[in-house]
């Protein structure tokens, strides 16, 4: 039982820093263009 009271706090750290870094995502534009990276495979550029 003692074990919860380590594991949920560090389980929602880990969850509150996986928001924030996705949160800096999208707000840094990272997620605007979804598809030219799966063109740009396509594109023969030599």
């Amino acid at each position: 039982m003692s074990v919860l009271f380590v594991v949920v706090p560090l389980a929602l750290v880990i969850v509150f820093v996986a928001l924030c870094g996705y949160l800096w995502a999208v707000r840094s534009g990272q997620m605007d263009d979804l598809e030219t990276p799966g063109v740009r495979v396509i594109r023969d550029d030599e």
